[in-house]
């Protein structure tokens, strides 16, 4: 009865004669003994210590059966949801020019047509809320502010049909925050939203350098204001994309929203990224990350956490690493109809897996599912984490989205420090 592959050991400076067992399935941590270790090892551990790491999904019983089951959990997740989240572009315009936005070859004055707005409605109700299953949506652009009627369209019948049903509905926004003001906010909570995911890229000078308006004027002090004024209404969920030379700049952006007199104890976790290449394959040159492994990436990713959480804002925290590719009741709804299991995707249409109007296609083979089930990821005490990786970075590095995108570099370099930077919050001792 050995301890689980699916778990870290780091050890405890703090406490000589102490180890920190954390699992990467379950996101439990533990410090320990070094001589409850030893016994542990030796398989005599007592049944009060054993149940409580067993608990922690530290301990297995059947160390075959775990690996079993850790191969078949995507299948069963699949199986037990019952709710289906499709992020949904209402249209690919937007108010700001960002040099590095991602969207950039393909955006432009394109938005979703009432016709596709109605086979959207009529696809969701007939294949997820008739079939008792709760619906998320996640409305994106471009900036999805700038079609709120259309957002309406598609939220009131579907809010109004998982009422009938008995199910529950509800939506968010990605939105540059610019229009995010309050009358605008109070105007859609009876449409199911309850949450915004907002970009702030460094404080005022960086920010309004890549996020200008499409005048050329500074958008940081309007979605600042904008944030002031709505963050007591939903959830408010910060993020910047920073690149290697501008990234020690950005705690400095959470000290204006301090300065604002936002509550961090009210926003959802801050989430910090890098400035990727273009979708499509259209690369920004100079500032572009597409390695996760890569030292200043690690560097960079660490610090933020850390400038994050000391100013009190929360921070993400290891979890589960499921691809939306691998997820059934996971979808992409282009503003045209067109269906991708991933946004960054949409920038190659070979990888559309069908319409609205003409359903579904088989995509098992063409998005390479179940990637992650050979002998190397199952034995990987990371694989909960990673699950085979992200298939829009294999399709960067390698010019398609076969084989795994492995993450054991990047989390050998950075989960212990992640685990530390929780530890205040998450410890537990036997």
């Amino acid at each position: 009865m050995p301890l689980s592959r699916y778990m870290k050991m780091y050890p405890d400076p703090d406490r000589p004669g102490s180890v920190l067992l954390y699992s990467t399935r379950k996101g439990s941590v533990v410090r320990v003994s070094e001589e409850l270790l030893a016994v542990a090892r030796e398989g005599s551990l007592n049944a009060p210590d054993r149940d409580a790491l067993r608990r922690l999904e530290l301990w297995v019983d059947d160390p075959a059966a775990e690996r079993e089951a850790m191969a078949g959990l995507v299948d069963l997740t699949n199986s037990r949801s019952g709710t289906f989240a499709a992020t949904v572009v209402l249209t690919l315009a937007c108010n700001l020019a960002c040099p590095y936005c991602f969207e950039d070859h393909f955006r432009g004055n394109h938005a979703m047509s009432e016709e596709t707005a109605r086979l959207l409605v009529a696809h969701v109700k007939r294949e997820q809320i008739e079939r008792g299953r709760d619906v998320e949506l996640r409305f994106y652009g471009g900036e999805p502010l700038m079609a709120i009627s259309r957002l309406k369209e598609i939220a009131g019948p579907l809010r109004d049909a998982a009422t009938i049903a008995g199910t529950k509905f509800s939506c968010s926004l990605v939105t540059n925050a610019t229009l995010l003001t309050r009358p605008v906010v109070e105007d859609l909570l009876p449409f199911g939203l309850n949450s915004v995911q907002i970009t702030l890229d460094g404080p005022a000078e960086t920010h309004n350098r890549q996020r200008p308006f499409v005048s050329g004027l500074g958008s940081f002090r309007t979605i600042v204001d904008n944030l002031g004024s709505v963050y007591d209404l939903i959830t408010i969920k910060p993020g910047g994309n920073f690149t290697r030379d501008n990234y020690h700049e950005f705690p400095t952006m959470l000290d204006a929203l301090l300065e604002a007199g936002i509550d961090p104890a009210q926003l959802g976790p801050v989430q910090f990224a890098p400035v990727h290449p273009k979708s499509g394959g259209h690369a920004l040159h100079g500032s572009a990350c597409v390695f996760g492994s890569e030292p200043w990436l690690i560097e960079a990713n660490l610090f933020l956490r850390q400038e994050t959480l000391r100013r009190g804002f929360s921070v993400e925290k290891p979890h589960m690493g499921v691809c939306m590719i691998e997820l059934t009741n996971n979808l992409v709804v282009g503003y045209d109809g067109s269906l991708y299991k991933c946004p960054p995707l949409m920038g190659w249409p070979e990888f559309a897996i069908g319409t609205l109007a003409d359903g579904i296609n088989d995509y098992r083979q063409s998005h390479n599912l179940d990637v992650w089930k050979n002998d190397e990821c199952l034995e990987c005490a990371y694989l909960p984490l990673c699950f085979g990786g992200c298939r829009f970075f294999n399709k960067l590095k390698t010019g398609s989205i076969d084989g795994v995108d492995c993450r054991r570099a990047m989390l050998d370099a950075s989960l212990e420090t992640i685990v530390r930077q929780d530890l205040g919050l998450r410890s537990r001792e036997i």
